[in-house]
């Protein structure tokens, strides 16, 4: 029973979730625009001087480790992504140039295709405003015990000061 399983999970090989497949990307790698020098623009450097770009698969893995862990761009394992700047630079051009939702309707259409979407019965959920019954069935928050400023009131609209005694500016001797 043992060997039929070892023999099963030798031949099945797991994937880590943020490892996009060679199947994956070459549906994603369409959608990624190309990075291209603006010919109006000076630049200081010549082409091709400076540190190499990473190349876009490698970013676009960066960016599903992200979405997938879960956790701050600065915490990207650096000796397999790169620099987590440099990644989160490239993301928010990629952002701003629609990337991330043309994949999402590349995957809905072929969702739709494969599985059928009931486009008639859809159905959302959420909630604009508070409960209107909420703050009596609850209670007042119990970390809010009052601050300095709000045990004081303030002495002529000015914040809370000590008492001293001053004289009157308006009273000149």
């Amino acid at each position: 029973m043992a060997r039929r399983r070892d023999e099963a999970m030798a031949t099945t090989k797991r994937v880590n979730s943020w490892v996009v497949t060679d199947d994956f990307w070459r549906r994603v790698e369409p959608l990624i625009p190309v990075r291209e020098r603006a010919p109006d623009r000076e630049y200081v450097r010549k082409p091709g001087a400076g540190r190499p770009a990473k190349p876009a698969r490698q970013v676009f893995e960066a960016i599903v480790y992200v979405l997938r862990t879960g956790c701050q761009w600065k915490a990207l394992p650096s000796e397999r992504f790169g620099s987590a700047s440099a990644v989160h630079k490239r993301f928010l051009e990629w952002e701003k140039a629609g990337v991330f939702e043309a994949i999402w309707k590349a995957g809905l259409a072929e969702y739709d295709q494969m599985e059928g979407i009931a486009w008639r019965w859809q159905s959302i959920d959420g909630a604009l405003f508070k409960a209107p019954m909420a703050q009596e069935a609850v209670g007042p928050n119990p970390t809010d015990r009052g601050k300095k400023w709000q045990q004081a009131p303030p002495a002529r609209g000015r914040p809370w000061r000590p008492v001293v005694t001053r004289r009157d500016r308006s009273e000149r001797q």
